[in-house]
Order: structure tokens, then sequence, then C-alpha cells
């Protein structure tokens, strides 16, 4: 097995060593640049190959698995880490991220968010009912350690059968035994006259040749007992040649289901060698040149709960997000507004880089855009059906005209440890990003407030497959309560947001004529939260309200 990372530079020699076409790499005279993300495997080369994404990489040429790119490419296969447990993230890896892929190819085989363009093409020659040579190595690997124990004691029980009239002399200078809790000896190579003929024997030893070949190319580490006949070297190359016609001549002999499943495995790993095949394949593969989309999708699966069904002139929140031109909004959700108990839109965006990148202007002025459409969605659907169509969510106040603080967040995937799968470690990362037209307004709908956070990308890459329905939703009432604590912390400290927060005195009915009196001063400061508190945020380079405050008290603690 061979390592590379996206958009990182490698010796053409090299590459051309394990791919048999340039389609996943771009050359640059005796360099070539790796441009896609994913799985490929040549049964001319006999090369398998995980080009993972750039979120693997970490400063100054290092990668997260603190080597260099050119010393992973390689890692898998020295000798000397073969038994050493600090690698065994490289088998844990690469079932993960396969089974990722494979998991985006299922959901989005026939949705617009993979284009018909190269771009942004999901690259594979995997039919939907067709298996690669990976999926094959782990039903192997997945077969005999399910069901090792039943397989060694049915061999056993068959040479303990032969045992008739042993010759226990010969039998002890011959063979080793195995040893059963440390202590008693067990042969199982007994010398004896009478030899009983196994039927099962052949295909063992056919299962067994294949596995102890594959565990050894790929490192597998599995321990295979030794008392299993083995086919190695040239003969094996022969035996995966005549494999398929050897297996039709004893198919017969097999009724149970075990061995039916252990011949099934046989026969389509010794298919891939059948020349009389017209569809056996040079190769397989699966790969994606925009890794970004599964890296957003695997984010949107644990984040963003089924929308409700809102609609405007035939267009829905749902929608809105997945436009025909691809993924506008990456996240989406409902959730608690800051302010009261009415429900606001929490819009995110998830951020493909580098373990240690951030986002540039570019990125954040599109969120910022995302964030003025969906407000607009939900004024629009108040102008034309009322605040009853939008129930309990809540955009803008009709006394103050003031309109709610719309959170909006940026989610980084980021490794800091190889070995971690089972906590989201979510963070904060940078400083909250402000967009405005008036610095002073905080309850205007051009005032924005984006939150920068990363998360444990092997943690992603687990949940993404392995996570039921209430695992998700346990990950998201989590984070959901923690992403709101940390805008309310953030609101909650005035040299931090730059403002203070104050509720009116007044009488609730006086409310409207306060507010239309001094609508100058309190345009985009005020607003009126769905339990009838008129709340004020004064920004701490406004001069303007002074004489106004008499009449608010001020609020030590948003909750």
């Amino acid at each position: 097995m061979k390592i590379l990372i996206e958009n990182e530079i490698y010796p053409i020699d090299l590459l051309q060593e394990v791919f048999d076409d340039p389609k996943f790499y771009k050359q640059n005279g005796l360099e070539g640049t790796i441009t896609s993300v994913g799985y490929y495997h040549s049964f001319e080369k006999n090369s398998l190959v995980f080009m993972l994404p750039k979120v693997f990489m970490a400063e100054d040429k290092k990668t997260v698995f603190n080597c260099t790119k050119d010393e992973l490419v390689d890692l898998i296969v020295n000798e000397s880490i073969k038994h050493k447990t600090q690698y065994n993230w490289v088998r844990q890896l690469s079932v993960h991220f396969y089974n990722s892929l494979t998991e985006f190819k299922k959901r989005y085989t026939n949705t617009s968010i993979i284009h018909n363009t190269e771009t942004f093409e999901l690259n594979t020659n995997l039919g939907d009912k067709e298996y690669s040579f990976l999926d094959l190595l782990l039903s192997f690997v997945n077969f005999y350690k399910k069901n090792k124990q039943q397989i060694l004691f049915k061999h056993i029980e068959f040479v303990s059968n032969q045992a008739k009239k042993p010759k226990w002399e010969k039998t002890i200078r011959k063979s080793l035994p195995i040893l059963a809790n440390g202590k008693t000896p067990i042969y199982v190579e007994i010398t004896n006259k009478k030899k009983i003929i196994n039927t099962e024997e052949e295909l063992l030893t056919y299962f067994f040749s294949i596995l102890n070949h594959l565990n050894t190319e790929h490192n597998l580490n599995l321990k295979i007992d030794k008392s299993f006949n083995f086919i190695t070297g040239k003969q094996f190359e022969t035996l995966c040649i005549n494999g398929s016609s050897k297996l039709r001549k004893i198919k017969h002999r097999y009724f149970n289901d075990t061995l039916k499943k252990m011949y099934v495995l046989c026969d389509l790993y010794f298919s891939q060698f059948d020349k009389s095949s017209i569809k056996r394949k040079r190769e397989d593969f699966l790969a994606i040149s925009n890794y970004n989309l599964v890296f957003e999708d695997m984010v949107d699966k644990l984040f963003s709960d089924k929308l409700n069904t809102l609609e405007l002139d035939g267009i829905t929140i749902d929608k809105l997000k997945n436009n025909d031109d691809g993924k506008i909004i990456d996240h989406i959700y409902d959730y608690k507004s800051l302010i009261d108990t009415s429900n606001i839109f929490y819009i995110g965006d998830s951020k493909y880089y580098k373990s240690d990148s951030e986002a540039g202007k570019v990125s954040k002025y599109k969120q910022f855009t995302y964030a003025k459409n969906v407000i607009q969605f939900n004024i629009d659907l108040l102008n034309k059906k009322g605040q009853n169509q939008l129930g309990n969510l809540r955009y803008r106040d009709k006394i103050t005209e003031g309109y709610n603080i719309s959170p909006n967040f940026f989610i980084y995937g980021y490794i800091d440890d190889i070995n971690n799968y089972d906590t989201h470690s979510i963070k904060k990362k940078g400083k909250p990003v402000p967009s405005y037209h008036f610095k002073e307004r905080l309850f205007d709908r051009d005032t924005l407030f984006v939150h920068q956070y990363k998360i444990n990308f092997l943690f992603v890459l687990k949940a993404y497959t392995n996570f039921n329905e209430s695992e998700i939703q346990t990950f998201r009432d989590e984070v959901k309560g923690t992403f709101r604590n940390h805008f309310l912390k953030f609101f909650n400290k005035q040299e931090k947001c730059g403002f203070k927060f104050y509720e009116s005195l007044l009488k609730t009915e006086e409310y409207e004529t306060f507010v239309v009196n001094n609508f100058k001063k309190l345009n985009g400061k005020c607003f009126c939260t769905i339990d009838n508190r008129l709340l004020l945020a004064k920004h701490n380079d406004d001069n303007e309200l002074d004489e106004i405050l008499k009449h608010f008290k001020k609020i030590e603690k948003l909750e």
C-alpha cells in the first residue's frame, strides 16, 4: 500500500510506477501533483494506493503523522513497523476513508451535487453492484476474524479424527503442539497408518493461501494459525490463474454456510485472474477531484436536521440550501434564538483546507451573502403570509423594525491525534468575523458575525458511515447548545462584541410610541422579543443614547 496526499508533488517515476495512466495527477516535467482524493488499485502493477485529503498535511512540509509526505509513501511496507501499535492508524484509516467514499457515491449517484463536468465528477469504474479489490480484501479479513475459531476447531477436529492407531513417538518427534490454556499440548499433525480424506481441506488451503498472500503483501498483521497449509511463491501465481477452474470442480461438496461463503470469496478473488473473463478490469478506483464536496456532505450529515417545509413561490428552505448548480449553503438548522425563546436559522459553511489554514476574504463575503439570502427568504415569507406562517421562527420585529441576530459559523476539519476517531474535539478557531453597514446597529439585517470552529476530521470520517440516527441526534443536540453558548459568551463580553445590552423599563403598551418618537436614534439598535421585552444594544462608540438610557436597565447576562 502506498499513501499519497492531495495537492502534494511527487517524482513522476513514483507516480508512473503505481498508476496505469495519469488521470489522478498532473505532470510538470519530472514531477507530478496529485489532483484527486480516493482509492486506486492496479491489477497489472499489483499496487494499492490511497490519495488522502490535504487536511492530512501540517506545517513545514510535515504530515499529521509526524513524518514527511515522502516518508509517508512507503511507511506501511516498512517491515520494521509491522508490529508497532503506533501504526495501527494505517489500517483503521484506510477502512474509514474508503467507506466514506463509497457512502458518498451511494448518497449522491443520481443527484445534482455531482456535476457532469469533469471537474466535479466522482471518478470511478465501479458500478452500483460491483466490488473493488479493497472490498474483497476487507471481506477476507472480516470473514477470517469472525470465523477463525470455528474454522480452526473444524480443522483440528478433522486432524484429531485421523488419530487411529497413532504413532505417538514419531508424532512428538516431528511436529509441534498447540498449548491449550498454556498447559495442555494438542497435536494437530498426528502420524498414523489410516488416513481420512477431508473434502474441506482443499477449500481451506485455497482460502488461507489467499489470506496469507494478502497479509504478506499489504502488511495486515493478521495472526494465521500455522497448522493450515499455504500455497506460496510461483505455485500461488499458478493457482491464481487456474483457481477458478479448480473451484468449479469442488463446488458441489459444500453445504455448510461458512464454507459456502468461503467458496464465494475465493471465487471472487480468482475471477480477477481468469483470462477467459471478458470483463476483467486492469484497475479499479474511486476518486474525486473536488473533495470539498465530500467533506461538506460528511459535516452536513452530522449537523443539518430535516428542514421545515416553509414555502414561498414554490421555493422552500431546503431548495434554497441545495440549488441546481450545487450547494449554496453547506449547513443550516433552526435552533433557539440568542435573545429570546423564538427560533432562528444557524447557517454554517464547511472549509476544506489544510489542518492549519483559515478562510480568506472571498469565503467570508460568500458566507455573508448566504446568510442574507436566508434572511430575505424569511422576510418575503413574513411579508406575504404573516408571522403565523413562520411559526416560532422570528426574523423581524414589527414595532422596532429591527432584525433578530442571525448566527453564522465556519467549520474546518483538522487532525491533532491520528488515533482519535471517537471525540469531535470541536474548538473555537480565530476570532469572529464581523460584517455591517453601520457598526452601531446590531439589530440590522446587514450586521452579521461569523464564528469559526474546527472539528476532528477523523471523528467526522467515522461518524459519516458508522453513526446511527440516535448517535447523530445526540451529537446535534450537544453541538447546537455549544454553538449557542459560544455566541452568548461573545455578546456577554462587551470588550469582544463592542455592545452593551439593556432592557426597557416602559410598559408594553408604551413601546410603539417610544420607538416612533425616537426612531432615528433607535433604528437598528432595538428589538422587541417574542415575550414582549424591548431590548437595546448600545455600541461602545455610540454617544447618541445617553438620554434614552434612562428608560432602560442594563442586562448583566444574555441567556
